[in-house]
């Protein structure tokens, strides 16, 4: 699968390791343009390469989206039309500034990315993972439910399954907290879930009770 990695920081970059290791073939780019990749793509090797982040955004069939909330008004949103969009990022009001709609309760960040990106299939999913357990954590051999959980949350069934899918590639389970409002608030900073190292078992008997 072509995978596009938007925001080549801690998560994006851990997760390109995976997402290669696994066969996956993977575009990256970040705001300081592709000459501030090289390292990271040589060291990922052949199945790597850097491009723009419009580019990126038009080579994957999924495409990772792991930059300040912030920013996200600065996507170009015509270049997701028909893609599954993975929002590995969390609202944080001291580094992103204030979005009242959120502070409010009106609103989730993943919708208002949703909103920017209206021809894109979101799932939120990668943000409430640290990024060295990331790293280290997957193990393809465990049984699903031995594994550590990462949670999704969307609109849209069969984007969320193939999210899914590239999260067991990867060694890891995935645990569904539900659509995209409900579900990516289950997700957020200071929630039961959030940056809990949980197994996909111990995460389904959270999420339940």
């Amino acid at each position: 699968m072509r995978i596009g990695i938007i925001g080549a920081g801690n998560i994006g970059a851990n997760a390109a390791r995976l997402f290669t290791r696994a066969g996956h073939q993977v575009a990256l780019s970040n705001s300081r343009g592709a000459s501030s990749l090289r390292d990271l793509v040589a060291e990922l090797g052949p199945q790597a390469q850097a491009l723009t982040i419009e580019e990126t955004a038009r080579f994957g069939e999924v495409v990772l989206i792991a930059i300040p909330f912030g920013q996200y008004r600065q996507l170009p949103a015509a270049a997701f039309d028909g893609k599954i969009v993975i929002d590995a990022g969390n609202y944080y009001p001291n580094r992103d500034g204030n979005f009242p709609e959120i502070d409010h309760g009106q609103t989730t960040s993943s919708e208002l990315m949703a909103e920017h990106l209206r021809g894109a299939r979101i799932v939120k999913a990668f943000n409430t993972i640290y990024y060295l357990h990331l790293a280290n954590q997957g193990d393809p051999i465990k049984p699903l439910a031995e594994r550590r959980a990462i949670f999704i949350a969307g609109d849209d069934a069969e984007a969320k399954e193939t999210v899914a899918r590239l999260i067991e590639e990867i060694g890891f389970a995935a645990v569904d907290t539900g659509l995209l409002r409900e579900g990516g608030k289950r997700q957020q900073p200071d929630t039961a879930i959030y940056n809990q190292v949980l197994t996909a078992k111990e995460a389904a008997a959270i999420l339940e009770s």
